[in-house]
Order: structure tokens, then sequence, then C-alpha cells
């Protein structure tokens, strides 16, 4: 049969798209990937009582280890989607379940929709002046990949947006203190300039300018880090909004 691969956008249960709502309506099975975001303003049940339907959390291990037995196994005999929290392909391992059912045949559609990498825009800073993406890990204690791809992007002039650690079935969120803790003791200088972001994508974004040393708290989530490159003066005077 076939599998979707939809992506939901960052809100709620109403950012999915004409065509992805119209898959999600012809469907037999629905998956929901729970481990690389979350919606800012819905939980799976708000998401089940606007589709109408039931759907199965898919963790980790579930999509990574298990699609075999579970996801791909739907696919090869009933019409099956797999939600995803922003756009399919934001996160690498989407691309291998993707990769998965064309080695079984399975016919494969793709729903697109904003990730955060395009949502991040609303911070003012111009999208083709972000260098290379990286991500922060909550065991960190001898990693250097974030602070490095930093330092590459800053040598260049461009922007950093840093993605942070989650563990939802923990209740654990990386907040952008804790990221800006962990540059400092790589190296970060406490005057950078930083910018902390909560729930881009919904309809009350946090978005906050500051020095590394003065970041505070933010108990929204998720959230992201970005640490600007060279300012455009339109940059500069987007960034004095926050």
């Amino acid at each position: 049969m076939t599998l979707n691969i939809i992506g939901l956008g960052l809100k709620d249960e109403k950012s999915i798209t004409e065509e992805g709502l119209q898959k999600v309506k012809n469907s037999d099975i629905l998956y929901l990937e729970t481990y690389t975001s979350k919606l800012t303003n819905a939980t799976i049940e708000d998401l089940e009582k606007h589709y109408g339907k039931k759907i199965i959390p898919a963790d980790r291990d579930v999509v990574e280890k298990k699609a075999e037995d579970t996801i791909l196994k739907d696919a090869e005999t009933k019409e099956t989607s797999f939600l995803v929290i922003g756009d399919p392909f934001s996160a690498t391992t989407h691309m291998d379940l993707f990769q998965r059912a064309k080695e079984k045949n399975i016919e494969v559609n793709i729903i697109n929709n904003v990730s955060i990498i395009n949502a991040i825009g609303i911070v003012g800073l111009e999208l083709y002046k972000y260098g290379k993406i990286t991500s922060i890990p909550f065991e960190n204690e001898n990693v250097k990949t974030p602070y490095d791809v930093f330092m590459k992007n800053k040598n260049i002039g461009l922007h950093t947006l840093f993605l942070l650690d989650l563990r939802p079935e923990e209740d654990r969120w990386m907040t952008c203190k804790q990221a800006v803790e962990f540059l400092i003791k790589n190296g970060l200088s406490e005057e950078e300039q930083v910018i902390s972001c909560a729930q881009i994508g919904s309809n009350s974004p946090i978005i906050k300018v500051s020095k590394a040393k003065d970041v505070e708290e933010i108990k929204e989530i998720p959230q992201c880090l970005i640490i600007p490159g060279n300012l455009h003066f339109i940059e500069e005077e987007l960034l004095e909004k926050f």
C-alpha cells in the first residue's frame, strides 16, 4: 500500500496542510513521531479529536529499530501515515525511514510543512546568512562539536542556530540558559550577543536578545538558541525589538 510522511507544522492540530489532512482522513493507521520536537499548542489528544482517528505514539526505538515490525509492516498492506512535527525531513531519522520504505517497494508520499529552519526567520535575521546548524545534547561533558561549528560560522560571518536536546518521555527540555552555560564552558565569550527563543511557530513566540552572561531562564518549550554573525543594519534594527 502506501506510507505518507506528513509534516504537521509547529503549532497545533490546524497547522497541517490541506493535502496532509486529506491523507490523514484516508489513512487506516496513524503514527505520531514523539521524540524530535513538540507542538507548541496541542497534544496528541487534540490531534485525535480534530482528525477523528486514533494515533499511535512512535518513540525513537519504534522508528529507528522496530519500524519493520510496526510502521513499515502496516504500510505494506494498509494506508499508513507517519506524522512529524515540523517538516518530514528536518530530522535525518525520517530520511532513514523513507529509504527503508523504498527498499521494501512501499509507495511513499511526502507532505511538507513549516519547520524551525524557516520559522526562525521571525527573529529578523536573513535566512541565507545562517551557517551550519548544530545541536547540543544533554550528555555533553566531552562534546566539542557545537562550539566548533559556531566558531567556523563566526569566522565567515554567518549566524548559528543551535537545536537543543529534548526527551519528551522524561519531560526533559534543554533551555537556552543551559545551552549558553555549556558554550561558555567551551570558550564562548560572556559578552557574545545571543538570541534565546521559545515556542517559535506559535501565536506568542518568545525572543530575547542579550549578552551570553545575561541569559535568563525561560520556562516555555521547546527552545532554540541563535548566535548572530555579521549583522546588516536592517537585521540590527529588527533585533532591537527584542
